[in-house]
């Protein structure tokens, strides 16, 4: 891959990081202020308050910037520094460098170990489950939830937007979607 595209895969998973990183931040600052304390619509009044204020702020950017057209490059300047502070490294430079470290590793029956072992007999793991199962052994320090999903990803293991497990909703990777067992793997098994 050349340097050029490697850039430009790098800004790419950058800005898909900092979109959903932000619309995560921004749900949970709603959902914050959800009052289990009342029922009905006054329990939803806070988040309701805060999507409209959130609506207010976009509509806000949105006539600021069609006034003075020129603020649009100092957005897209902070949106690109963003995007590339996100992706510190591309997941594939990512396993390249750190093959000792959990999913980064390049063996696959490893990964299936792992993911079958933090399953255990649920539908699937959110991986902020798995995160903190990593970290319990020692691997994946300093990762962030969004880390160890490129890196998931870019072993080729699917992660759903909405696994539900314990009645929580959230991204994970469910059992169906589990790679695979490699021929070594399934003689082990039967042996």
């Amino acid at each position: 891959m050349t340097g050029l595209r490697r850039a430009a895969a790098r800004l790419s998973t950058g800005s898909a990081l900092v979109a959903r990183g932000g619309a995560a931040r921004a749900a949970a600052w709603c959902r914050k202020s959800y009052r289990p304390d009342l029922t009905g619509w006054r329990a939803a009044l806070g988040p309701a308050v805060r999507v409209v204020l959130l609506g207010g702020a976009a509509w806000l950017l949105y006539r600021v910037v069609r006034a003075r057209p020129a603020l649009m490059w100092l957005l897209a300047a902070g949106w690109l520094i963003a995007a590339w502070r996100a992706t510190r490294k591309t997941p594939t430079e990512a396993a390249e460098d750190e093959p000792e470290e959990g999913p980064a590793a390049a063996d696959p029956d490893a990964v299936r170990q792992l993911l079958v072992e933090a399953i255990g007999d649920r539908p699937g793991v959110h991986l902020s489950t798995l995160l903190a199962h990593l970290q319990e052994r020692g691997q994946g320090e300093g990762w962030q939830v969004a880390d160890l999903r490129a890196r998931l990803e870019a072993l080729g293991v699917p992660v759903r937007r909405s696994v539900k497990v314990d009645r929580r909703v959230a991204y994970g990777v469910h059992r169906d979607d589990l790679p695979a067992p490699s021929p070594a793997e399934a003689a082990d098994r039967a042996a």
